[in-house]
Protein backbone atom coordinates (compact mmCIF):
# COMPACT_ATOMS: atom_id res chain seq x y z
CA UNK A 1 0.00 0.00 0.00
CA UNK A 2 1.22 3.62 -0.50
CA UNK A 3 1.69 5.45 2.14
CA UNK A 4 1.03 9.46 2.08
CA UNK A 5 4.50 9.94 2.11
CA UNK A 6 5.44 7.97 -1.04
CA UNK A 7 2.51 9.65 -2.64
CA UNK A 8 3.78 12.71 -2.04
CA UNK A 9 6.91 12.01 -3.42
CA UNK A 10 5.62 10.40 -6.77
CA UNK A 11 3.27 13.68 -6.77
CA UNK A 12 6.58 16.12 -6.37
CA UNK A 13 7.85 13.84 -8.96
CA UNK A 14 5.46 13.80 -11.22
CA UNK A 15 5.09 17.56 -11.13
CA UNK A 16 8.44 18.19 -12.15
CA UNK A 17 8.39 16.34 -15.12
CA UNK A 18 4.74 17.88 -15.94
CA UNK A 19 6.27 21.32 -15.58
CA UNK A 20 9.23 20.86 -17.55
CA UNK A 21 7.14 19.65 -20.61
CA UNK A 22 6.99 16.13 -20.08
CA UNK A 23 3.21 14.97 -19.81
CA UNK A 24 3.12 11.38 -21.48
CA UNK A 25 3.02 8.66 -18.14
CA UNK A 26 5.01 6.13 -20.66
CA UNK A 27 7.80 8.69 -20.86
CA UNK A 28 8.21 9.76 -17.02
CA UNK A 29 8.26 6.37 -16.45
CA UNK A 30 10.85 6.00 -19.22
CA UNK A 31 12.58 8.59 -17.86
CA UNK A 32 12.48 7.60 -13.87
CA UNK A 33 13.56 4.06 -14.92
CA UNK A 34 16.97 5.92 -16.80
CA UNK A 35 17.60 7.78 -13.97
CA UNK A 36 17.29 4.75 -11.28
CA UNK A 37 19.37 3.12 -13.51
CA UNK A 38 22.22 5.75 -13.95
CA UNK A 39 21.94 6.29 -10.20
CA UNK A 40 22.62 2.41 -9.34
CA UNK A 41 25.46 2.54 -11.92
CA UNK A 42 27.00 5.29 -10.01
CA UNK A 43 26.50 3.31 -6.80
CA UNK A 44 28.41 0.32 -7.99
CA UNK A 45 31.12 2.24 -9.39
CA UNK A 46 31.50 3.96 -5.95
CA UNK A 47 31.20 0.95 -4.15
CA UNK A 48 34.37 -0.77 -6.58
CA UNK A 49 36.62 2.45 -5.91
CA UNK A 50 39.51 1.37 -3.73
CA UNK A 51 41.34 3.88 -1.35
CA UNK A 52 44.39 4.83 -3.88
CA UNK A 53 41.93 5.98 -6.34
CA UNK A 54 41.57 9.23 -4.05
CA UNK A 55 45.17 9.92 -3.98
CA UNK A 56 46.69 12.67 -6.12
Amino acid sequence: MITGTVKSQVDKIWNAFWSGGISHGLTVIEQVTYLLFARRLDEIHTAKRTPTHFQN
